[in-house]
């Protein structure tokens, strides 16, 4: 087996993972609503359940 022939300091091992960032995720705007969603996904707003700037479920509310 391969054996590393001098100890990598922390600092060296941290330089090798300094571009391993965490990134933001796109947001698409609905086109119907103006609300910010993550694209390819359904999101509820107001009780309503859009898709492709479609409302494919309204929520019923109990009275």
């Amino acid at each position: 087996m391969a054996h590393p022939k001098r100890k990598i300091s922390k600092t060296r091992r941290d330089k090798r993972r300094t571009h391993y960032k965490l990134e933001a995720p796109g947001l698409a705007k609905c086109p119907t609503t103006g609300e910010m969603h993550l694209p390819h996904r359904a999101f509820w707003l107001d009780g309503k359940l859009y898709y492709k700037g479609q409302v494919i479920i309204e929520k019923e509310v109990m009275a």
